[in-house]
């Protein structure tokens, strides 16, 4: 009875449906869109039991599949939609499938787009999602015709259409398996070629999508999906990042064929431990440690030994990180012959974000290689080398934290007999940093048997000197800052070559930047050893330091390494100094002859008057300056103020003159060893009067007037006539300085006249001298003319009555007579409570 009143009902429905079926030919548009509105609203009746809809849909289906190439937008969008509902409400939709598929197949399949309007391309799409849905395995037969659909949607330029169509073919894949596995591969092009869309949802759904076809595909495909992958480890969103994670996880742990892929999966899934986001990190690590411990499961036989008989964590294990369970630890030991070269190449390439997620995926492969990485030591170090050189500063500190790994990890025999014969054919930046990163990683027990190697390597002058590039010296640097850091108190037997490294840092051009720092690294090597500063290394060092600069002395030139060290040893010693001044002088005096280079005997008088300048705290620190201050004078000095012709000659004479004035001030020599060399010297000096350098010829002035100050009244009247007429011509100098200092010096010279001058015999001198200091009165320099006037009147106490021919000859000629009637009282003053012996 219940069949009889079906088959009633749907002879009903289909009567009723009959003349708008005829309609649906109608040329008439809006006849056809009134149509399918009644067969619609016909259709969508609730009172309609399913088994009737199943009926009635089978007389509806062909007549609105034709509707779907209506060209009335409206028309084709309500098929559609009571296509859907019939669909979505019948007992066995999978009847509609020999035409609907093929229908669908017509209008979404075709090369070129056939359905002009978006919405109807996604409302089709999705129609095919839930007929996957309710159908299921029974699909399996129009396999071709979905994969023909999904081949031309997943690039459909709408991106709904384009998220529809993943998920469809996501569904699609779980449902028919066995029968997919052998279409899977033809939507891998469309994926990857949509992978990349600007729609960060869609390339979600791609990704996701591209796990699923190839979980259920052959597997073939992973290596076609790798590199787009990698790319979208890069992607700016996080949700994109996210997939490639999830999905890459569980091919690792699902993937029939996983094992074959393992050293291609591996180091995308470790990328994501090293994510900046939080989330992003937690999710790959849990991933791994299921892969791991899966591994471990599937392989316990392999693993008895090393299960039964862990072994312990390192000793010096790098502190605040948890080591990798077992299995992850096998694993990658196992693939990292297989991945290690990728790596190395990616870590040079041209694009930075990638060198960085390479450099940072190094450093996670040797945190679970440990020990193992022992084998492909070549490998790594050459890879840090390039990568410690890199531009960016990300890659150069994750090449670091390798580095120091390996340092942890690789006993220090094998690595320093790669590092330190690289260093030694090629000294190169990167080789220190990786040295100094592994020394930093390495034991202090392990590491003191290779101190002594490692310190007379990286002191021999091919290395220390190796380039004068900041970085280089920097890295210098560091390996000594490394050295003392790891082995403290053992450095006691390398603090020699570890000295030599920092003076010849202190020597480079690069000093000014690291000056602070080789400082510090000078205290701490001093600290390790117990003494009280840089000073007591200098006072511990110094015989060996100066026979070291010295062995080339003979043959310096200002360009040579060795005279800036001897420079710097001779500065930054200090108060020792003064207590080696048996070694110092020989190779000053060597150095400073007349025949040897003009510019380094400019440097080098450039650095003794900088010592002289604090005598008491360098070269004097002892007291002892004085027993050498004959050979300074005689043998360094005085053979340098010998006119030469040339800019150059004339330079190193001014340099020589204020060497010796800075000598003569700095208080070390009394007047009875100043008297010793004045014979020599005041000829000498007295020549450099007339030097084109107004600095030589003012620090001669005061040179002759401290020689004058040490002689006082010893000197006999022939030499004081020999000087005056030198000191009256700077009266005359261009510069108002020189003849102030000329004017003072002068005056020192009166006060050198004793008894031994007899005045009538050198009346001669005595007027000639007055008549020039006369002539000076009228000087346009109002400063001179009270200068000279104090120096008449001092000087006027030799002969008053001389003077005083002598004012009264030129006073009439003065513009100034008031000085000259000033004079006068000061002489008639002086003349009446003195006797003297001028008449």
């Amino acid at each position: 009875m219940a069949a009889d009143g079906e088959q009633r009902a749907t002879s009903e429905v289909t009567q009723a449906l009959a003349r708008h079926l005829n309609c649906l030919n109608d040329e008439n548009k809006m006849t056809r869109k009134r149509a399918l509105a009644a067969i619609q609203k016909e259709a969508m009746n609730e009172r309609l039991s399913s088994a009737v809809l199943q009926d009635v849909f089978l007389e509806l289906l062909k007549p609105l599949l034709r509707c779907l190439s209506d060209p009335m937008e409206k028309c084709r969008e309500l098929s559609v939609q009571i296509i859907v509902h019939c669909v979505s409400n019948v007992p066995r939709p999978e009847d509609s499938l020999p035409y609907l598929m093929p229908a669908l197949s017509q209008r979404l399949g075709q090369q070129e787009v056939v359905e002009p309007s978006e919405e109807l391309r996604l409302s089709m799409v999705e129609l095919l999602s839930l007929v996957v849905e309710v159908c299921g395995k029974k699909l399996a037969p129009y396999l071709d015709e979905m994969i023909k659909i999904f081949q031309r949607t997943i690039v459909d330029p709408f991106p709904d259409v384009k998220k529809e169509s993943c998920k469809c073919a996501s569904n699609c894949a779980q449902c028919i398996p066995e029968h997919f596995h052998m279409q899977a591969e033809s939507l891998i092009k469309p994926l990857m070629q949509t992978i990349s869309h600007q729609h960060s949802k869609v390339r979600v759904a791609v990704i996701q999508t591209t796990g699923t076809v190839i979980q259920f595909g052959s597997g073939k495909s992973v290596d076609d999906v790798m590199s787009h992958l990698a790319q979208r480890l890069f992607d700016d969103s996080i949700q994109v990042r996210q997939a490639v994670t999830v999905v890459v996880g569980d091919w690792l742990l699902q993937l029939r064929d996983r094992y074959s892929f393992y050293h291609k999966l591996i180091p995308l899934l470790l990328s994501s431990t090293t994510d900046e986001i939080p989330e992003i990190r937690k999710l790959a690590l849990d991933y791994w440690e299921k892969i791991g411990s899966q591994w471990e499961k599937e392989n316990e036989e392999d693993l008895k030994d090393k299960l039964d008989f862990s072994a312990p964590c390192p000793l010096y294990y790098p502190a605040g990180v948890q080591r990798p369970g077992l299995g992850c630890r096998e694993l990658i030991f196992r693939n990292l012959s297989k991945i290690l070269p990728a790596i190395s190449r990616d870590v040079t390439d041209w694009v930075a974000g990638t060198r960085i997620k390479a450099s940072q995926l190094l450093a996670v492969l040797l945190l679970h290689g440990e020990d193992h990485i022992t084998q492909h030591m070549e490998l790594l170090l050459s890879t840090l080398y390039r990568s410690c050189l890199d531009e960016e500063p990300q890659v150069v500190i994750n090449s670091v934290k390798s580095a120091e790994l390996i340092g942890t990890f690789v006993n220090p025999e094998v690595f320093l007999k790669l590092i330190l014969p690289a260093l030694q054919k090629s000294p190169l930046a990167s080789h220190l940093m990786t040295l100094a990163a592994c020394i930093r990683g390495c034991s202090r027990e392990l590491l003191k048997t290779h101190l002594t190697k490692i310190a007379s390597v990286i002191s021999q002058s091919e290395i220390c000197q190796g380039s004068e590039k900041v970085l280089y010296q920097e890295q210098m640097l560091c390996c000594i800052q490394s050295l003392i850091g790891m082995c403290r108190q053992d450095c006691t037997e390398v603090s020699l070559p570890c000295m030599k490294v920092l003076i010849a840092i202190l020597a480079s051009p690069a000093s000014e930047s690291l000056n602070n720092k080789v400082q510090d690294t000078l205290l701490s090597l001093s600290e390790v050893q117990g003494l009280n500063g840089p000073h007591d290394l200098y006072r511990q060092h110094m015989q060996q330091l100066l026979d070291w600069v010295s062995e080339s002395h003979n043959h310096w030139t200002s360009y040579s390494v060795e005279q800036i060290q001897f420079e710097v040893i001779a500065v930054e010693s200090g108060p020792v100094m003064g207590e080696t001044l048996h070694l110092f002088v020989p190779i000053l005096k060597t150095c400073l002859q007349p025949t040897r280079e003009p510019q380094m005997r400019l440097k080098l008088f450039t650095m003794l008057s900088k010592l002289l300048l604090k005598a008491s705290e360098t070269v004097n620190s002892q007291g002892q300056l004085h027993r050498y201050f004959e050979s300074f004078i005689k043998n360094m000095i005085m053979p340098n103020l010998k006119w030469q012709a040339g800019r150059t000659a004339g330079a190193i004479r001014t340099v020589a003159v204020s060497c010796l004035w800075v000598l003569l001030q700095s208080e070390t020599l009394t007047h009875q060893e100043v008297l010793q060399v004045e014979d020599d010297l005041m000829p000498q000096v007295i020549t450099t009067l007339e030097e084109d350098s107004k600095m030589c010829r003012l620090m001669s002035c005061r040179i002759i007037r401290a020689l004058l100050s040490a002689c006082e009244r010893q000197l006999h009247p022939d030499k004081l006539n020999k000087i005056y007429p030198e000191l009256l011509k700077r009266l005359d100098d261009a510069s108002d300085e020189v003849r102030a200092a000329a004017a003072k010096t002068l005056s020192h010279w009166f006060k050198c006249i004793s008894d031994e001058y007899d005045r009538t015999t050198y009346k001669g001198h005595l007027e000639f001298l007055y008549r020039g200091l006369l002539v000076h009165l009228d000087d346009p320099d109002a400063s001179l003319q009270v200068i000279v006037l104090d120096l008449l009147k001092e000087g006027s106490a030799v002969c008053p009555s001389l003077l005083v021919q002598e004012i009264e000859a030129v006073r009439h000629k003065h513009r100034s007579p008031a000085y000259c009637d000033q004079l006068l009282q000061h002489i008639e003053t002086y003349t009446s409570s003195t006797p003297t012996e001028c008449t």
